[in-house]
């Protein structure tokens, strides 16, 4: 759902008291508020150890986190949401017990939460290599995407088993298949090209990256999506972040002048506001990983 310009944001209910004072305090201006917020979700494991607890029990207070944050942002009206939820890296540096316990907490949100994110008239998608997850975890995105597909609000994007510099090497490799088989020019190629193939071809540029732990680094998330995204980072650990914490990164992007490389021009030269309209997500034969996270 996209709300017209020149028309104020109403919060639909269910925001709690602090969180509606919050959202008071900013402007509703469409064009003030951000459609589309990145999240490096991080702290996990250091929240768990802080308290001398087992990191997946980190993980799983992560997930309430995940949770609050939807509902808010579903409940502002923002457009479109996304998550790092698993890096690529992810398999190679975490032990098998933790890597296990994540995809068994992963099926087990999918399942429960589908109800609320209909609810809350929220729509699953997700981008990375998702043919090499687990069949089961396979499945079991696919069902909440599908059981989810209706819904016409927050388009929820989870990237999972997720690196950038995957996904620039599957465009570009697209792209040079298109090529050789006669589709297309090498003088075709251009900044939109490259960004149609991308797992989040169906996605506008996120407006704000926020991450959370403190930590000064993107860790190969959107890097090319986020080449003129505000930034924010905030040292509250993941599974203490809330959707008052996401409507104070919100806060101080209004107090951002987003210049796009330029002097101040309040216009985005890409112009996308519209590239997402449709929220299903697009089928990409190039990718093998037609609407999944992975």
């Amino acid at each position: 759902m996209t709300i017209a310009q020149g028309h104020k944001i109403e919060p639909k209910q269910g925001l709690s008291s602090a969180e509606s004072r919050r959202f008071a305090s900013l402007d509703h201006d469409p064009g003030k508020m951000p459609r589309h917020i990145a999240i490096i979700m991080d702290g996990n494991g250091r929240w768990a150890r802080k308290r001398h607890l087992p990191r997946v029990v980190g993980h799983r207070q992560g997930m309430s986190s995940v949770r609050a944050v939807v509902e808010t942002a579903a409940r502002i009206h923002l457009p479109w949401i996304t998550l790092y939820a698993f890096s690529a890296e992810n398999w190679k540096r975490r032990p098998k017990s933790e890597v296990d316990f994540l995809f068994r907490l992963l099926k087990e949100y999918l399942k429960g939460e589908v109800p609320n994110l209909n609810e809350n008239n929220v729509s699953l998608n997700y981008i990375g290599r998702i043919q090499e997850l687990p069949p089961d975890v396979q499945d079991a995105l696919e069902e909440a995407r599908l059981a989810t597909n209706g819904n016409n609000g927050l388009v929820l994007t989870l990237a999972l088993n997720y690196g950038s510099r995957d996904e620039i090497v599957d465009a570009v490799r697209a792209l040079a298949e298109s090529v050789r088989r006669g589709e297309i020019a090498i003088n075709d190629i251009d900044e939109q090209a490259i960004s149609r193939k991308l797992y989040t071809g169906n996605l506008p540029d996120p407006d704000l990256l926020v991450r959370t732990s403190g930590e000064l680094r993107i860790s190969n998330y959107l890097l090319w999506q986020i080449a003129y995204s505000e930034i924010y980072i905030t040292d509250k650990l993941w599974p203490d972040f809330r959707g008052l914490d996401l409507l104070d990164a919100v806060a101080e992007y209004q107090k951002r002048e987003r210049r796009y490389g330029g002097l101040g021009s309040t216009k985005d030269p890409a112009d996308v506001t519209d590239v997402a309209s449709n929220h299903e997500p697009a089928a990409n034969e190039d990718h093998e990983i037609a609407g999944a996270v992975g």
